[in-house]
């Protein structure tokens, strides 16, 4: 029997997904998971978001060749330029889809948790768009490497609530911002960042999120003539971004993808975030995974030079493609990450965000063909990562 790569009609992909959450929360999910579809689906709803992904967004976002990177690893590189975005990374895509469906469902606040802070960024923007009041919980540590994200919060009229417990990291904002659905299930709508969680949010951000391949096919079509390339890179932490490169490709089995993790320190060094290949199955946030965990279950912590790569888990989308092995999986390390964003910034005068310098840092580690079109999804911009680039790189 085919795989299918896409969720099924109790919330799973493969194994993986599901909806793992107390029973006071079981209401607010039962109510997405039976509306969330004929909404995305609604002509007023649809014309709504695509005029704010248009004029808002700045959508589409340029489907750029890489001439100089091309050059440099024989190959055609196009680079899919979600640092372009309003607010500076995919991250706004969803923020925009997600307030409009809360609006629809009469919610009245909106929470959310961030890590990079990006999506944070882009709720609060989407919020002040809105008219909606928003709460934002962020690790401490990531409050401190990721403070021009938090300035802008601010500006933007959120409230920030720091979560000290744990690492401190995007792990524990999210427990922190489950924590405040639970207490307030009635007229707060909780806008998930990726495609974790419980069902239907892998789904439902994936959905909004695949903008970005449709977007791609377009493209392509019209500098290749072909919609497919052969390669589709992204990188993963949750996942969000790699979901939505390659949403519109996953059924097609000759287009390659590539999901790139953050190894950190390295695989073996107990400082990674190297999921699919540290983790096994088990519960997270919610949803039905693949984590990295002790031996008696406890959620080991990750970590990686990138803010938004250091998650513990990854989201049932992901699981599943790497189980079926539709996705191949690999893992860069913070040292070979930093390298090649200061590489494209040399080579394109493009700073990316450190995120997506784990998915140029393939390009040093594969080969592909002269022939051979290669997309990578290049996710964020590097303004929020400058101080971390300075440090290591002594500038």
């Amino acid at each position: 029997m085919k795989n299918s790569y896409h969720i099924n009609e109790k919330g799973y992909y493969g194994e993986f997904g599901g909806a793992f959450v107390p029973e006071m929360l079981q209401p607010n999910l039962a109510e997405l998971k039976e509306q969330y579809l004929e909404i995305l689906q609604d002509k007023k709803f649809q014309e709504e978001f695509q005029d704010l992904l248009q004029h808002y967004v700045g959508r589409p976002t340029p489907l750029y060749y890489a001439k100089r990177l091309s050059e440099k690893y024989k190959t055609q590189i196009y680079l899919k330029r979600e640092d372009l975005c309003h607010t500076g990374a995919h991250k706004i895509n969803n923020t925009i889809g997600q307030t409009l469906l809360a609006k629809r469902l009469g919610k009245k606040r909106i929470i959310a948790e961030t890590g990079a802070g990006q999506h944070g960024v882009a709720t609060a923007t989407v919020c002040a768009l809105i008219g909606l009041p928003c709460v934002i919980y962020m690790g401490a540590i990531d409050m401190e490497r990721q403070a021009p994200n938090v300035a802008r919060m601010k500006m933007l009229g959120a409230t920030i609530i720091a979560a000290t417990s744990g690492s401190k990291t995007l792990k524990d904002a999210t427990n922190e911002a489950i924590r405040d659905w639970i207490q307030n299930p009635s007229d707060t709508h909780y806008i998930i960042g990726s495609v974790v969680g419980p069902h239907p949010y892998p789904d439902l951000v994936a959905r909004l999120q695949g903008v970005i391949s449709k977007e791609i096919k377009v493209q392509l079509l019209k500098a290749e003539g072909k919609e497919n390339p052969d390669y589709v890179i992204a990188c993963v932490g949750g996942g969000s971004n790699a979901a939505g490169a390659f949403y519109h490709f996953l059924e097609e089995e000759k287009v390659k993808l590539i999901a790139v993790e953050a190894a950190g320190k390295g695989i073996d060094s107990g400082e990674s975030a190297a999921t699919s290949i540290l983790g096994n199955i088990g519960i997270i946030h919610g949803s039905k995974t693949l984590l990295m965990q002790s031996k008696d279950g406890q959620i080991t912590e990750p970590y990686s030079i990138s803010a938004g790569l250091d998650y513990p888990g990854v989201g049932p989308l992901h699981a599943h493609l790497y189980q079926t092995k539709r996705a191949d999986f690999m893992a860069i390390t913070d040292d070979d990450a930093m390298k090649a964003g200061l590489q494209l910034s040399q080579l394109e005068g493009i700073i990316p965000a450190i995120e997506t310098s784990h998915a140029l840092a393939v390009l040093e580690q594969r080969k592909f063909k002269k022939e051979e079109v290669v997309v990578i999804n290049l996710s964020g911009r590097g303004d929020k990562d400058l101080q971390t680039y300075i440090d290591y790189f002594n500038f």
